[in-house]
């Protein structure tokens, strides 16, 4: 069904997936945004920066063509948040055939429009075929075989068998679901709790700390998930807890990495000037926060997490903060 493949996107998730792809014997062009970075990876068949050790196998094509990789039957969009829309517009420029499927594989929230990256794919390309994939995926375990899960999630039920048995790799098993809506929100909330799990490690809280942190997280995952229009079931799933656990603990991180450097005392500017990486956190604790309060829902880690990014708070005040609360039962959903 899907002849042609292309990967927008050649980080290190986006070089993960085109590795994975690239298996089933297609065609995969990988997008990178920069002419150098598609030079060195055409010469070098290895993302030294963002998955080192990996090699690029031959049936990837390397581009810095946005025209050739939208001439895909499918399309698999792995830029960050912030360039979401900017590449989508492109891509609608570029002219991606009328029957392709479009997968968001970014988690985040547009600021401003609080649009999901399937919404800014929709208000760029109307009428294709739009679908996502998220769960616990960390790229680096994932291109090297470690076995994982992750959901793919599609409107269309008739497209999904199609999708499952396309990211469906050797130690990688992949579920599917209709809730393209709450699939997201997991993935884009739960990267502004790994930072707040982050500053609780580098504040040296301890493991009961950030055990209750990432408790009450995931009630506030679904709290204003379901009131953004996700089902309350997905977030107990690969999408939602799943991606929340693996994101607040792992090693590999950045959420959880940037977080613990702003315990440890270092400011957000800094800490985002010697990133590589987007830490997808920061921009969607902005927007998540200004959903939060346009919809009315109580997110009290989300609100302290943006005062420490965007307001100078520090960690331990901002904890103190969330200490101080009153005290409720542990049903109450606000």
């Amino acid at each position: 069904m899907f002849r042609q493949i292309s990967v927008i996107g050649a980080g290190g998730w986006g070089t993960a997936l085109a590795v994975l792809l690239a298996e089933s014997g297609r065609p995969v062009r990988l997008w990178a945004h920069q002419a150098a970075a598609a030079d060195q990876l055409r010469v070098e068949r290895v993302n030294a920066d963002y998955l080192p050790g990996v090699p690029l196998p031959e049936n990837i094509e390397i581009t810095n063509d946005l025209a050739a990789a939208a001439e895909a039957d499918l399309l698999t969009v792995v830029v960050p948040s912030r360039a979401f829309r900017e590449v989508s517009r492109r891509l609608a420029e570029s002219g991606v055939k009328e029957d392709a499927v479009l997968v968001s594989c970014t988690k985040g929230i547009e600021f401003g429009t609080g649009y999901l990256m399937t919404q800014v794919l929709e208000d760029c390309l109307p009428g294709r075929r739009l679908a996502v994939l998220s769960g616990p995926n960390l790229a680096a375990e994932i291109a090297r075989k470690v076995p994982a899960a992750g959901v793919v999630g599609c409107r269309e039920a008739a497209l999904l068998p199609s999708l499952q048995e396309l990211f469906s790799f050797l130690a990688y098993r992949t579920y599917t679901s209709e809730d393209v809506e709450g699939i997201q929100l997991g993935g884009a909330l739960k990267n502004i709790f790994a930072i707040a799990a982050g500053a609780s490690d580098g504040l040296g809280m301890g493991d009961n700390a950030k055990a209750a942190l990432v408790t009450r997280a995931l009630a506030e995952m679904m709290r204003l998930g379901v009131a953004l229009g996700g089902r309350r079931e997905t977030f107990a799933g690969l999408s939602g807890i799943g991606d929340l656990m693996v994101t607040c603990f792992s090693k590999h991180s950045r959420n959880r990495g940037f977080g613990e450097r702003l315990g440890r005392g270092e400011t957000p500017e800094a800490i985002q000037a010697s990133m590589k990486m987007v830490a997808e956190g920061v921009p969607t604790a902005h927007s998540a926060l200004q959903c939060a309060q346009r919809l009315g829902v109580e997110a009290p880690i989300t609100a302290e997490v943006h005062a420490v990014l965007n307001e100078g708070k520090s960690p331990r005040a901002a904890l103190g903060a969330l200490l101080d609360r009153p005290p409720k039962p542990e049903a109450d959903t606000a």
